[in-house]
């Protein structure tokens, strides 16, 4: 560590802040105006990235940091040993010729390299830029082109040759670091991790403190880009004080501990190039001073349980889909219990459901056989999973549908569901123990600012926010970002939403999601998609379509068996789906025993469901008047669910396109 005591939060306050007026910039070097309230409650001092790392790697000195699993043994950094490999990152980014405001770019699984690369890349006045390692190599030029990428670091030779084809297009790219297996091609500017972090060496103590001590919170730290079906990516920007607020503010709403008192345990496993993971795995760790574990590879194929079981966390962050196989795993555990064991369970969830909903509502009083039932059913479902010692559940996907919710909760797991794009840091509300209400996404973070423009009759409208979380701009894109943030700082979302009476958020649905029939009827899909899903428990994913077409059809999929290699849906049904068809009568066990009407039983069923909600509908073209079932579920593979198994619906409309132009064949 340098010798003079580094960079506090004092230190911080005395930066001289910007004297710009705009709440926004598109250019790499701009700075921006920090969205301070007169009457804040809390108004905390802008940080950098630096100021917050180096703050818990001074106090928690010795407490363990990152922990990756090599074979059989975990390779544990403390703090200090976590900010010392930063710093080296930092000086070896620097002798390779980054330059100031410039790309790093880091493409491939989560590790405590690539969070090392990240920090490494912030604290050398770069830019860190995460990069799915699912993009193609066309999509990594763009993020490199538009970002000035100097380096590229990668973590295996398959990630590699992406970076080997396109390297020729890329005239401000200076080396390539690769952090895992070895490198099978020497060539003049690749490096390996530990060569790479040997370069450190001709960098002085005094060049990066200087870089360091030059960087100013409302500058821009880290890109995040945001590659879709439709148009260009934008390259969004995220300054220091967009980190280190939020992640504050992260921190403030939830129930996390520190030591001495306790550590917070963690495991990573979802896409740290998301913001809303990274938010939450790699800066709510370091701000609470806890220990972040790295799942394995294969995490999300079927190991990660291996991973909870082992480590045993404090906090648990899961996806919809996540979320899903845990049911699935937990329902078909269930039927193969014996007949007492399913009647006992059958109680005690009945129960802990009952006494959820009351506590959401105030009442805190535990009735009579709780504790019985917490003990042989709900405790001993949270060890199945490796859960025991977790105090909170997340949902890192928005919107898991009521009867999720519903089967967790009388389990005794109340998952919080949470609110953020991109562009707000990644969280903007956020559910907690102290404000739980079911369907809702919790309540906006303390000093800052949610309203809604023109609601409709049950108040649903354009959600706007305005807080320190809201990010500088679209780098290079003036008109993007100014069509994004107003003259006011105000935040145009784009989601749909109201806010209840007591401040919780619920979302509704997204402004580009908007279908408008022929007749102009403008129709949110959402509510009557979620619908749907809740009157046909076997249905997976629900996609409306029946833009500038006369009705409202639906393509519908079925809960599928995932291939724990590919991560591919399968021909085979959950346990559950097949429970369900036993229980209508049918004999069905695969999607291909009910497509094509080959299934009368369950056909007849989605038929039945269908016209009960159509009668529930709004309005007349609010009516869904065809469905098909689709001959596959959806996946993140084949492209039409997002890293957090958001439905991409452009996606879906391209590759489906046959199915809906039958619906409007005459």
């Amino acid at each position: 560590m340098p010798s003079k005591k580094a960079r506090s939060a004092q230190k911080s306050a005395e930066r001289s802040e910007t004297t710009t007026v705009n709440y926004w910039t598109s250019r790499r070097n701009g700075e921006v105006r920090l969205r301070k309230l007169e009457d804040a409650f809390y108004d905390r001092t802008p940080l950098t990235v630096h100021d917050m790392v180096i703050d818990t790697a001074t106090r928690f000195t010795n407490y363990i940091a990152l922990g990756s699993k090599y074979k059989n043994t975990w390779h544990l950094l403390t703090y200090i040993e976590y900010y010392e490999q930063c710093r080296q990152a930092a000086k070896a980014f620097l002798k390779l010729g980054l330059e100031r405001f410039h790309g790093v770019g880091i493409m491939g699984l989560n590790s405590e390299e690539w969070a090392i690369a990240y920090i490494g890349a912030i604290m050398a006045g770069g830019f860190s830029v995460g990069i799915l390692s699912t993009n193609t190599p066309k999509a990594c030029q763009i993020i490199a082109e538009n970002s000035k990428m100097n380096v590229i670091v990668v973590d295996n030779d398959k990630q590699l040759q992406k970076v080997m084809q396109i390297q020729g297009y890329l005239k401000h790219l200076k080396g390539i670091v690769q952090y895992k297996e070895v490198i099978q091609s020497e060539q003049r500017n690749l490096y390996s991790w530990q060569r790479f972090l040997d370069l450190s060496h001709d960098i002085s103590d005094e060049r990066l403190d200087k870089i360091i001590d030059s960087q100013k919170p409302n500058q821009c730290c880290t890109l995040v880009f945001s590659l879709t079906s439709m148009g260009p990516p934008k390259a969004v920007m995220l300054s220091h004080d967009n980190i280190t607020w939020t992640t504050a503010a992260t921190v403030q709403s939830l129930s996390f501990k520190r030591p001495p008192e306790a550590q917070e345990t963690l495991v990573s496993y979802l896409p740290l190039s998301y913001i809303g993971s990274q938010i939450f795995d790699m800066w709510v760790a370091i701000s609470v001073a806890g220990a972040l574990y790295f799942a394995q590879p294969d995490a999300v194929k079927g190991t990660l349980i291996d991973t909870l079981r082992e480590v045993r966390p404090t906090t648990f962050y899961g996806v919809p889909g996540i979320w899903d196989q845990m049911a699935d795993s937990l329902k078909a555990r269930h039927l193969g219990a014996t007949m007492f064991r399913r009647k006992f369970d059958n109680w005690a969830m009945v129960l802990g459901l009952k006494t959820n909903l009351k506590q959401m509502f105030g009442q805190r009083q535990l009735p009579l056989g709780f504790g019985l039932a917490k003990t042989l059913t709900f405790d001993r479902t949270r060890k199945f999973f490796g859960l025991e010692h977790c105090r909170q559940f997340f949902n890192l996907g928005l919107g898991l549908p009521r009867a999720t919710l519903e089967f967790f909760l009388s389990l005794n797991i109340p998952i919080f569901e949470f609110y953020g794009q991109t562009e707000c840091t990644g969280v903007h509300s956020v559910s907690s123990h102290r404000a739980f209400q079911l369907l809702s996404c919790g309540k906006p973070f303390r000093d800052t600012n949610t309203k809604v423009l023109e609601g409709d009759k049950d108040g649903i409208g354009d959600i706007c926010i305005w807080g320190r979380n809201v990010f500088m701009g679209y780098l290079n894109n003036k008109e993007a970002t100014k069509d994004k943030i107003d003259s006011l700082g105000w935040m145009h979302t784009g989601d749909l939403g109201f806010l209840d009476a007591d401040n919780f958020l619920h979302i509704a649905g997204n402004v580009n999601d908007i279908i408008t029939l022929s007749s102009g009827e403008k129709i949110n899909p959402g509510p009557i998609e979620e619908q749907v899903k809740m009157f046909i428990p076997i249905v997976h994913y629900v996609v409306l379509v029946g833009q500038d077409m006369p009705y409202l059809c639906a393509l519908l999929t079925l809960k599928c068996q995932v291939n724990v290699e590919t991560g591919e849906p399968r021909d085979a049904l959950t346990e559950e789906a097949v429970d369900f068809c036993r229980n209508l009568k049918s004999h069905s066990t695969r999607l291909s025993d009910i497509i094509n009407n080959q299934d009368s039983i369950v056909m007849e069923y989605v038929d039945q469901a269908i016209d009960v909600i159509n009668r529930e509908a709004r309005s007349e073209s609010a009516r869904i008047v065809k469905w098909t079932i689709l001959d596959t579920d959806f996946s993140i593979g084949a492209g039409e669910l997002g890293v957090t198994t958001k439905v991409k619906r452009g996606i879906v409309y391209k590759m489906y396109q046959a199915e809906i132009e039958k619906f409007y064949e005459n």
